[in-house]
Formats: structure tokens, sequence, C-alpha cells
């Protein structure tokens, strides 16, 4: 996500008042479920880290918040956040926005499913995700460009070598 974000600027805003505010910086949120609600630590830079790091601090991240063990900073300030309910078996959701950001990204199941491959029916791996976008900064055809973006990544992760 943070090599996608890099990549399209424009999902990596704010509003602010009466003005859109395009950060330099790609600190992406990660929504975590706790007994108390929902807190969203964040991993700073994430386009600079690869997907070892980042998934590294993404698991110290969530134990530390769910054992209450955040400082503010390590959960405020992030550009964009996704959401996974994939872990449990949600195919597809609409997550609402972390203000002030510009979007979150709705994470669910990666599950096996009926593809055409090559002019034949076979079993595909499929993962579905939706974006939620604060129109005042990004409509849904540019949130529609940034997922392609994305999906680039997602489906060649290959170019995330850092």
């Amino acid at each position: 996500m943070g090599r996608a974000l890099r990549e399209f600027p424009e999902a990596n805003a704010s509003w602010k008042g009466k003005t859109i505010v395009r950060h330099g910086n790609v600190d992406v949120g990660m929504a975590v479920a706790m007994d108390q609600g929902l807190i969203t630590p964040v991993i700073r830079h994430a386009d600079q880290k690869s997907l070892a790091q980042i998934a590294g601090e993404a698991r110290d991240l969530a134990e530390r918040a769910r054992a209450g063990k955040l400082s503010e900073d390590e959960y405020q300030g992030s550009t964009f956040t996704v959401s996974n309910l994939g872990m449990m078996q949600i195919e597809e959701f609409t997550a609402i926005i972390n203000p002030p950001e510009t979007g979150i990204l709705a994470v669910g199941a990666l599950q096996q499913v009926p593809v055409a491959q090559d002019g034949a029916l076979a079993v595909g791996w499929r993962m579905k995700a939706t974006m939620t976008c604060d129109h005042r900064v990004i409509d849904g055809m540019v949130g529609a460009k940034f997922l392609k973006v994305l999906r680039k990544y997602v489906e060649n992760p290959f170019l995330l070598v850092v």
C-alpha cells in the first residue's frame, strides 16, 4: 500500500478547512480491534520499507495496541488507513474513513473461487478490496485509479523488493 500511495499521491492527502493537503510522508494506519473498540496504529514511512519490515512492525504494533502499550504518537497522524476483516471470513465490507484522511481500504478474505483461465473453468484465489473516499479530496474515478496502482503491486509483489 505504501508504494501505491507514493506513486499515486492524490490518495495520500487530507481535507483541512477549505483546502487539500498532500502529505510528503506515507504513514499508513492499520485498524486493530480491541475489547474497548478500534485503534489505528501507524506504520511510518510505509513506502520506504520492505514487506518483511512492514509485517514485523504491524505485528508488533498490533500486539502492543491490544496490550494498551502504545504511545500517542504511535496511533496518530496516519495519512491513509487499511482495515482487514478477511481473518473473520468477511468477503467484503465498507470501512469508515478515519478523519482527516482521504481514504480507507477495506480488505476482505482470500478465497478460492471459479475463474475463467485460458477459456476453461478453473479454481483461482481472489480477494475483494473496496475503498471509501472523501469526495472533497478525491472522487470515485481518482479512487479507482489508485486501486489500479495498488492492484499492480498486489498482483506483482516482486515490484516491492526494496
